[in-house]
């Protein structure tokens, strides 16, 4: 089994040690037949994680890290900026090892992450929508300059330990996985920690793999959790050297891929999730073989407030 390394205190039973190892499923009615019999198609399930989401993994070996390094105390409040899975990873994480966790959310978030936030005590700012996780960023900045002392701020999207949990977990599970037969690996870009640390690590596994990235076709979408970089602060973890290709995908498109998971696949997942496995088929549609994975993030049961249900 490989995991993130676990400092000392996180023993085995706890459910910090259910981070990671999560199942591959395959994806079957939605690859079209006259290419099923040469190209398959597999989706790994991250809401497997205790916190539910891909997330997990990144915040743990941010927290593992701050830890290692001592620039994270008891004394110190945890405190970053998120569209939701990231705090809501810190935050269950947070009340297993005891410590204070501060978040600033964009006021978009859905009710049912914002009621999870609560659920695990973290004290929570609700910030611009229309900023996004950037406004929620340069709120966290200015807060933590005015008090250095107060917090621990991880920067998940600057920090070399988001992008090596998957590097040390996510890639290597993949790799087992399929045997090593993956040819292509796509994957969203938000804080780009999945994406850079995977692609990288597979890369070095299987010098001839295609690494593909997902983003929002336009800067105003309703992709939660995807940023149109073009439009946006880059992350400083970002490596576009990692990048074969680049797929945009329309909100429209993301949430009609949402659906036909939930009634074709039996799968009910995240709208960022749908907007993978939306390229992850265009992809498969150009190839005359190939084993082809994307990351689900997490489920759709932190989305179910959304309109798109009703109808």
């Amino acid at each position: 089994m490989i995991t993130v390394d676990q400092s000392s205190h996180v023993k085995h039973g706890t459910i910090l040690s259910r981070i990671g190892n999560t199942p591959l499923l395959k994806i079957e009615r939605l690859v079209p037949e006259d290419i099923s019999s040469r190209v398959e198609v597999f989706a790994k399930a991250e809401w497997h994680n205790p916190g539910g989401s891909v997330k997990d993994r990144a915040a743990f070996n941010m927290v593992l890290e701050g830890e290692r390094t001592g620039k994270l105390t008891k004394e110190k409040t945890i405190i970053d900026a998120t569209s939701g899975n990231t705090g809501i990873a810190y935050a269950m994480i947070g009340v297993v090892l005891g410590y204070r966790v501060q978040l600033a959310v964009p006021a978009n978030a859905t009710p049912e992450r914002k009621r999870i936030l609560n659920a695990y005590g973290a004290e929570v700012t609700y910030t611009d929508p229309l900023e996004g996780t950037d406004g929620a960023q340069l709120f966290v900045r200015r807060l933590v300059e005015e008090h250095p002392e107060k917090y621990f701020y991880p920067d998940q999207y600057n920090n070399p330990a988001n992008w090596q949990a998957h590097y040390k977990t996510t890639a290597p599970e993949i790799f087992e996985q399929t045997n090593g037969r993956i040819t292509h690996f796509v994957a969203g870009l938000g804080t780009t920690g999945t994406f850079v640390g995977t692609a990288r690590r597979l890369k070095e596994l299987i010098p001839a793999i295609r690494c593909i990235s997902v983003q929002p076709d336009s800067p105003l979408h309703g992709l939660e959790g995807l940023k149109h970089l073009d439009s946006a602060i880059v992350p400083g973890i970002y490596d576009s050297k990692l990048v074969d290709n680049n797929l945009e995908v329309s909100t429209e498109d993301a949430y009609a891929m949402m659906k036909r998971l939930a009634r074709e696949e039996g799968l009910l997942v995240g709208v960022s999730s749908a907007a993978a496995m939306a390229a992850t088929l265009r992809v498969a549609q150009t190839l005359k073989e190939g084993v082809l994975v994307t990351i689900f993030a997490d489920d759709g049961t932190k989305y179910l407030s959304d309109p798109i249900w009703e109808n």
